[in-house]
């Protein structure tokens, strides 16, 4: 029996674009690749559950009941405590994000647990709202698990429950903004620069107009620093227009200093554009370079870099992947910039990892370059 003449062509047609698909690797990749990693990701990483909780402990004075207190917050697998013979100790700890809350127990806790008016002091590291609550409630649940089963084993006990004083440093409102905002500058910068620059070389080789280049005696290092250089000047302007919507719109804190906070944003920014030049001299064709920028850059910075969930949540092989992205190190720097201040160890270890992220990409581009003018 003989097919219509429209199914005969369907069918053509149909075998002619299976083909092509099959040849464009790239296609293959967002059809099939993709959607699996978007579903680890969700399933695995997008918890706002915390599931490791470093919590500073701080006892002056031991006692029976402190170090059953202890014993409880040691006893859920929900949180990790790190003991500490000082507040100031554990106060560093926070502000070198080694902690995420401290549990204070005063001096006279003896004193006060004898006449049944004793206090335990939980501080929360309000650089992540999400995980500062979640905090919040598994140690104060810990604690009152643990005094519960104390006064059913002693019910003639003559000490009292212990109160619980929460607080919430660098995010003293527990505003999400505060949280999300300064991260919101890793994605500008990651957006603006990979994308932007990701098409320059393979827009002009699309033209044609990269190898009338070729013909002269200019170097590869001159054509990256020249396709650079224009947008270094909008990525700036950028920085700028953030750091006033954080301060203004949002009423976010900037509590580190400009020049801390600007150096390593134009860091991160040459990161960036360098990141999107070396894409677009390695692949063939616009489409390519947008489709491997949003793959390398833009979708980790967003899921991958701490920006909305704790990466800790991750599994190990991802969170160690993480590690290695540019963007985690920037977004742990400006989140401690803007609500902790200068943290000067922090800022000179993240800004070395992001100059030699920028010089390799940099050296990349002009390598790629150098080949296609070989």
């Amino acid at each position: 029996m003989k097919l219509p003449a429209f199914t005969l062509r369907l069918i053509a047609l149909t075998r002619k674009e299976s083909h092509q698909l099959l040849r464009d690797k790239s296609s293959l990749a967002i059809g099939l690749i993709l959607p699996i990693i978007l579903i680890l990701l969700f399933g695995y990483g997008l918890s706002f559950d915390l599931s490791n909780g470093r919590v500073g402990i701080v006892v002056q004075n031991i006692t029976p009941q402190s170090n059953q207190l202890i014993s409880g917050l040691n006893g859920t697998k929900y949180l990790t405590v790190m003991p500490y013979r000082s507040v100031d100790q554990a106060e560093q700890a926070m502000g070198r994000a080694e902690i995420d809350a401290m549990v204070v127990f005063p001096s006279d806790f003896a004193q006060q647990s004898a006449s049944s008016n004793a206090s335990i002091q939980i501080i929360t590291n309000g650089r992540s709202t999400s995980i500062a609550s979640a905090l919040q409630g598994y140690i104060s649940a810990a604690l009152a698990t643990t005094q519960s089963i104390q006064a059913d084993r002693n019910p003639n006990s003559s000490s009292g429950l212990v109160s619980i004083e929460q607080r919430i440093w660098f995010n003293e409102s527990a505003n999400s903004a505060w949280f999300l905002v300064p991260g919101l500058i890793v994605l500008v910068l990651t957006l603006i620069g990979a994308f932007l620059t990701g098409l320059l070389i393979a827009r002009e080789r699309e033209r044609g107009t990269l190898e009338a280049l070729f013909v002269t005696p200019v170097r590869p290092l001159e054509i990256v620093l020249a396709k650079l250089i224009p947008y270094i000047v909008i990525g700036m302007i950028d920085i700028g227009m953030c750091l006033i919507a954080a301060s203004w719109v949002f009423n976010v804190p900037i509590r580190g200093s400009l020049f801390s906070i600007i150096s390593a944003s134009f860091l991160y920014l040459m990161v960036s554009l360098s990141l999107g030049l070396m894409i677009s001299g390695t692949v063939k064709s616009q489409f390519q370079a947008s489709q491997m920028a949003l793959l390398t850059s833009f979708m980790p910075a967003m899921m991958l870099s701490g920006f909305v969930f704790d990466t800790r949540n991750l599994p190990l092989v991802v969170q160690v992947i993480s590690q290695i992205l540019p963007a985690t190190h920037f977004m742990s720097l400006i989140k401690t910039l803007f609500l902790g201040g200068d943290d000067w160890a922090l800022w000179f270890k993240e800004c070395s990892i992001l100059m030699l992220y920028a010089a390799v990409f940099m050296t990349a581009s002009c390598l790629s370059l150098k080949k296609r003018l070989g």
